[in-house]
């Protein structure tokens, strides 16, 4: 068992429009994700399903080209390997659940996030 306190956790910049912070057990990643109005995440796609809840701010995905607008409040379920990306509509902080845990975030396999190619 460990404790974590998300506010003590150091930010890590990915990008000058977004933050995160996360943890990962054996079996899931959890991120606290920090988006400034106009962050773009581009499409990609991972073998992990992905819960995102909107705690404050709107994040517009485009999930499998259907388009859906997520709210503070408000939780989407993303399947594995379905084709999805993210646009802050609003300045938006988030958290996202994933299992199994995200490899390539410890890895620092995560250049999609990055904006590379």
């Amino acid at each position: 068992m460990k404790l974590y306190n998300w506010d003590a956790m150091e930010e890590e910049k990915i990008t000058p429009l977004l933050t995160r912070r996360y943890i990962s057990g054996e079996r899931m990643t959890m991120g606290r994700i920090i988006l400034r109005k106009g962050c773009l995440v581009q499409a990609h796609r991972h073998d992990n399903e992905q819960i995102s809840t909107v705690i404050t701010g709107a994040l517009k995905f485009i999930v499998d080209g259907r388009e859906v607008i997520v709210r503070a409040g408000e939780t989407l379920v993303i399947p594995a390997n379905a084709l999805h990306s993210a646009e802050a509509l609003e300045d938006t902080d988030e958290f996202d659940v994933f299992s199994p845990l995200r490899d390539d975030w410890i890895e620092g396999r995560d250049s999609y996030l990055r904006g590379e190619k």
